[in-house]
């Protein structure tokens, strides 16, 4: 029997992510709508809606929804906004910035997962808002630099430089900070040469691979 894949995405959304806080309309209308189903894969679609991260293989996962929608919440996008996403992963949340924000660039680390999440978002009709990279995320994309805001979907020993760097005045990064098993989600904010640092909430991420990260 098929899921009423609807009626968990709205489930999802009130237990999930409206009785935990996140109030941002545009944020709930847009993970109300993005198809989560669509993005798992197939052994684990059951599972699409479920409260916690999902393996997508290459050691990476899926985040848990209510992790997707609090990043999305906190970065604070309008719809004309540049966003770059470090860690693709399957694209799914790709396409939740990408219903918030003008386009979306997104770097994935592992070749394999680049092209999943391509035909993913291509499938799934984000083809057109979303561009992703194979390439090393810590070093992010100064091709399409400066970003309003920085989605960063894996955890880092250290703000990285180079993204730090690819931020507009004003703009927005969320990343998790700290230890190979405990980070803290933090925001920060540029202005002018500084950047203001805001923690959100403790969290466990994959580790972020590259120059900048962990080797």
């Amino acid at each position: 029997m098929i899921p009423d894949w609807t009626h968990e995405r709205q489930q999802m959304v009130e237990e999930q992510l409206r009785r935990r806080g996140i109030r941002d309309p545009r944020v709930l209308a847009a993970m109300a709508t993005v198809p989560r189903e669509a993005f798992v894969p197939d052994e684990q679609r059951i599972a699409s809606y479920s409260d916690q991260p999902l393996s997508i293989g290459y050691g990476q996962t899926i985040s848990q929804p209510y992790m997707v929608a609090l990043m999305a919440e906190v970065l604070q996008l309008q719809p004309s906004d540049r966003v770059l996403e470090i860690g693709a992963g399957c694209g799914y949340h790709a396409a939740v910035l990408a219903m918030l924000a003008g386009h979306v660039y997104t770097v994935e680390v592992v070749p394999a997962l680049a092209v999943q999440a391509r035909q993913n978002l291509e499938r799934a009709g984000f083809g057109g808002r979303v561009t992703v990279l194979i390439g090393d995320g810590s070093n992010g994309w100064p091709e399409f630099a400066p970003y309003d805001a920085i989605s960063v979907a894996a955890g880092a020993p250290e703000v990285p430089d180079a993204l730090a760097a690819q931020l507009a005045d004003c703009g927005r990064m969320v990343i998790p900070v700290g230890e190979m098993d405990y980070q803290e989600l933090r925001l920060m904010t540029r202005r002018g040469r500084e950047l203001d640092s805001r923690t959100i909430t403790a969290c466990r991420f994959v580790l972020l691979r590259g120059q900048a990260g962990w080797r």
